[in-house]
């Protein structure tokens, strides 16, 4: 029977912005160009996971604006179900001003907008078709009590629940046994850690590792910790394995975590059981998409993975030991 990716979470409107440098507080910088695309962790998330190949369903909220007919169109048009993506009178759609300067990082503010009036009730119409062998998605730009409630509905009706802690957690009220899979990059790492006293700074190579598996222990799940040009770092049993990143030149960083974690939803949903061989593709997409700018937008299609340099996924595939 074929697979879901239920995907509860954020929608946006993207105001992307080039600049040539940030500016720094009181200055006031031009941007040499301006984008409005649509975004959102979850919206991108979900449209990672349909152009990976997997059904996906998409549970949020838009507001009754042009922002939400832009977002809720470019759903649709990479094949993600939005039958359960509600539209609230008299509230604007959600949006993000990304500020991009040349060498590719960004930087992001977000006004929740519709994505704030998330609510239990709508998990509960989205999710009432989950069931065995299905995987709900989650991040963290929709209200936490939310998703919290989503990961337990989704764990008895026996889904795989797969926790993208972005933004970084200011408190421990998603940070529940209830999630099998956690992605953290290593800021949100570090946040996590701090919340379950899992302790460590996750700063040099051993340190992640650490952090990884002390995480993994606390909240019994599998731990994915990206490091940038660093790669991954993911507990394997006892153990914690390396995934180099793929080299590439950043024009736009903007998805590309969201890309990183919607492929290996995808591929947890097609019940693929080499992790470190997933996490590998998961790499190769967010390659590709830092290439291009956009959010959305950027986020590739499987057949073009197939083509686009990946590390071999045993070349640094270092099986690291750790204390404790």
């Amino acid at each position: 029977m074929p697979t879901t990716v239920f995907v509860v979470g954020s929608l946006n409107a993207d105001q992307l912005l080039e600049v040539l440098a940030f500016p720094a507080p009181g200055e006031t910088v031009l941007a040499s160009d301006v984008l409005i695309t649509a975004g959102g962790k979850g919206g991108n998330q979900a449209v990672a996971a349909a152009r990976a190949g997997a059904a996906v369903v998409m549970i949020g909220a838009l507001g009754d604006d042009a922002h939400g007919l832009l977002v809720r169109r470019a759903l649709t048009e990479s094949g993600v179900g939005t039958g359960w993506v509600g539209t609230v009178d008299g509230t604007h759609t959600g949006t993000a001003v990304v500020a991009v300067e040349a060498g590719g990082e960004n930087r992001i503010i977000v006004a929740s907008g519709a994505n704030a009036r998330l609510t239990g009730q709508d998990v509960e119409s989205g999710l009432a078709g989950a069931a065995p062998g299905d995987l709900v998605l989650l991040q963290l730009e929709t209200p936490v009590e939310v998703v919290a409630y989503a990961a337990r509905f989704a764990k008895e009706r026996g889904a795989t629940v797969l926790l993208n802690a972005a933004p970084a957690p200011a408190d421990s009220g998603c940070l529940t046994t209830d999630i099998d899979v956690l992605v953290v990059n290593q800021v949100e790492m570090r946040a996590v850690a701090r919340l379950i006293g899992a302790g460590g700074d996750a700063d040099g190579r051993e340190d992640v590792a650490a952090t990884v598996l002390a995480t993994s222990r606390a909240l019994d799940c599998v731990v994915v910790c990206t490091t940038g040009a660093g790669g991954a770092y993911v507990n394997v049993g006892d153990r914690v394995a390396h995934i180099p990143a793929v080299r590439v030149t950043a024009v736009d960083t903007t998805a590309a975590g969201d890309t990183y974690t919607g492929y290996l939803a995808a591929a947890l949903a097609r019940g693929e059981t080499d992790l470190t061989a997933s996490l590998t593709t998961a790499s190769a997409a967010a390659a590709v998409t830092v290439t291009r700018r956009g959010a959305m937008a950027s986020i590739p299609y499987a057949h073009e993975i197939d083509a686009a340099p990946r590390p071999h996924p045993y070349t640094d595939n270092t099986q690291l030991t750790t204390k404790g």
